[in-house]
């Protein structure tokens, strides 16, 4: 599965918090995940999937790659694409 495009629409500075940006990911031309979030975290900028709260106020991730290889793939080509659209 490749990434064929990502789009990336970037948070205003006076939002606050630690949301950078949200991605929008399409993968083989055929599926589109919205709602990624660039998180700045205290080692890096990352990802967090989309994801939504269940009954007991915990959050679940709706999607989420399987495989480790597949994960760092991902958010290398989402962070990418983000490094762009910040310079």
């Amino acid at each position: 599965m490749q990434v064929t495009e990502v789009r990336i629409k970037k948070v205003g500075v006076d939002v606050g918090g630690k949301v950078l940006a949200y991605a929008s990911v399409t993968l083989d031309s055929q599926l589109v995940i919205h709602n990624i979030r660039v998180i700045n975290g205290k080692d890096g900028a990352f990802i967090a999937m989309p994801c939504r709260k269940i009954g007991n106020g915990d959050y679940k991730d709706v999607v989420h790659p399987i495989d480790t290889s597949f994960r760092t793939y991902l958010e290398e080509q989402i962070l990418s694409q983000y490094q762009s659209a910040a310079d």
